[in-house]
């Protein structure tokens, strides 16, 4: 069976959006460390699972860039949740009918890895069926101060920290997986 990894990145006050957010995120400079455990959280990747809104910006800019990280972020298959998507590109498909069941048969279908990227109602469905295996939650040296909070709105869900990771530039990446 796969396994469903999601990566987000929050501020200290574990938000991922806000009126000033991905200004204050630019400052926090990526460095080598930043694309080595990206790389090594695809390594064992079959395919990324996104939201539309992740799906269509990250579309947007990777099929752009170049290097080790580029060249396996793009050569991935892409899963997107969408009910107003009609077409895809860059190696994707829109799950059809319901996503989470989408998802929880594309577990079961092999072996390997599915990175999750991006957050919001899709996340927050997939953790309340149980659907996710482990989460990392990079933090970021900033307080955000407004904006919507990390898998906001799901009820109380138990996780062990399997890990802690340090990026350099003040970014602590904290891995977690269910309680079960």
């Amino acid at each position: 069976m796969r396994k469903l990894i999601e990566f987000d990145h929050v501020s200290i006050d574990g938000r991922f959006s806000g009126d000033d957010w991905w200004a204050a995120q630019m400052n926090v400079a990526p460095n080598d460390n930043h694309f080595a455990y990206q790389l090594g959280l695809l390594e064992s990747a079959v395919g990324l699972v996104l939201g539309r809104l992740t799906y269509e910006s990250f579309a947007e800019t990777w099929p752009t860039m170049t290097g080790d990280l580029a060249d396996k972020v793009n050569s991935l298959p892409k899963y997107v949740a969408s009910t107003t998507l009609t077409e895809t590109t860059w190696n994707a498909e829109v799950l059809t009918g319901d996503a989470v069941e989408a998802v929880a048969k594309l577990k079961e279908s092999g072996e390997g890895t599915l990175v999750k990227y991006g957050n919001g109602p899709f996340s927050r469905a997939l953790a309340e069926a149980g659907l996710l295996d482990e989460l990392h939650v990079g933090v970021s040296p900033f307080v955000a101060g407004s904006g919507e909070s990390l898998l906001s709105g799901i009820g109380t869900t138990a996780m062990d920290l399997a890990r802690v990771t340090e990026l350099g530039n003040g970014v602590v990446v904290l891995a977690y997986t269910p309680n079960r």
